[in-house]
């Protein structure tokens, strides 16, 4: 096996030169860069990470601590990690947090015992105790999905714990993977939340309904209080109430969602339309629904905050809002990478939007829904391109 001496050999130049060019630690002149990087290339010199490392600082590693394994909603986004991290030439390392804020701090604690260089991090409904850790430690952190307010991590919210920082809850959503600020000095990448839930409940009640229920997430997150958020600006946009008598909570999970949209429907004026807030409640909702023999729209119409795989395989067809999980993954890797490079940079919070996914759950015809959503069809307020636009505006 070639060592760093056969290629400063090979190259003509010194070890120290080598390591200069392999680790980046001091400029050396194109023409003895290039030298060396072909004399790598020649001998088929494979880097020692682990002496690169002692050398750098820095392991060219990443850790995650997602709920790959119990949300199937974050293996999508474990993919775009992967993937964007792989082409910047970082190896990752996975933690399942259970959404468990016990298990959350264990794990965020062992994967910066191996020294990776930053993390990304899905917060569970209670961060207080991780958001502190990752403070006092100064780890380089991006969260993911779920973003976090000032409440979150013990701050009031009128500034930034000690981060230079103005810690202020948004006037309200950005748009279009725009950059807004946020709170807790920590770098954030989510997807639009309230305006696309918005969006399915101004779309039911265009079709007529007026009792419209939500299964609501597991309180706690900001996607349960956004798409809550969300739910009630999509009812007084079409001139509904709020009735707080037709929203449930199924704790993000399929169990509890079965149980709370049983719940709902034996209630005396049971809704007509329902919203659930995650796939995995979706499945919990439908569970429920046949247990009871309703059928889908004819009894119920059903609508869902997250698009998976074989949601277009149920009949009828599940119209969805489809977040673009792959896409979130991806850049939360380049934020990252954006803040080792420059640690000193303004935090921003980048927000990307969804597609409305338009089947016939909702009680569309196909031949409304058609391969491409019409323009009277559309939900105000949701992106519906399948893929995010780049980001824009300021960070603040």
């Amino acid at each position: 096996m070639p060592t760093m001496a056969d290629v400063a050999r090979r190259a003509g130049v010194s070890v120290a030169t080598v390591s200069h060019v392999l680790n980046d630690t001091r400029p050396v002149l194109p023409h003895t860069r290039q030298a060396v990087l072909d004399a790598v290339d020649a001998l088929g010199y494979t880097p020692n990470t682990l002496a690169r490392s002692l050398v750098t600082s820095r392991t060219r590693s990443i850790g995650l601590a997602v709920s790959a394994i119990s949300n199937p909603y974050f293996t999508e986004i474990l993919q775009g990690v992967e993937a964007a991290a792989l082409a910047e030439g970082y190896s990752l390392l996975i933690a399942d947090p259970h959404d468990d804020p016990e298990h959350e701090l264990k794990v965020v604690q062992l994967l910066h015992e191996r020294r990776v260089d930053g993390m990304i991090v899905a917060p569970s409904a209670r961060p207080d105790e991780l958001v502190a850790y990752l403070r006092r430690q100064a780890v380089p952190t991006v969260f993911l999905d779920r973003v976090i307010t000032p409440d979150d991590d013990g701050s009031d919210s009128g500034s930034g714990e000690g981060d230079g920082e103005v810690a202020e809850r948004p006037a309200g959503p950005a748009r279009d993977g725009q950059l807004t600020s946020q709170a807790g000095g920590f770098d954030q990448v989510c997807a639009e939340n309230s305006e696309p839930m918005a969006g399915l409940v101004t779309h039911l009640a265009g079709l007529g309904h007026r009792r419209i229920g939500l299964i609501a997430g597991l309180p706690g997150l900001s996607t349960t209080s956004e798409r809550i958020t969300g739910y009630r600006r999509g009812l007084a946009a079409a001139g509904l109430p709020y009735d707080a008598d037709l929203v449930v909570s199924g704790s993000s999970e399929s169990a509890a969602a079965e149980h709370a949209t049983a719940d709902l429907l034996s209630r005396p004026a049971a809704p007509t339309a329902l919203v659930t807030a995650n796939n995995a409640m979706t499945i919990g909702t439908l569970r429920a629904l046949r247990e009871r023999g309703l059928s889908v729209p004819g009894d119920i119409a059903l609508c869902s905050f997250d698009d998976f795989a074989w949601a277009d395989l149920f009949s009828p067809r599940l119209t969805a809002v489809a977040q673009p999980s792959r896409e979130m993954g991806a850049r939360a890797v380049q934020v990252l990478l954006d803040r080792l490079a420059a640690p000193d940079r303004p935090t921003r919070t980048v927000r990307l939007p969804c597609a409305f996914v338009h089947r016939t759950s909702c009680g569309c015809p196909e031949e409304v829904r058609g391969g491409a959503e019409s323009a009277d069809a559309r939900p105000a307020g949701v992106n519906t391109e399948a893929s995010a636009q780049s980001e824009k505006g300021t960070t603040t």
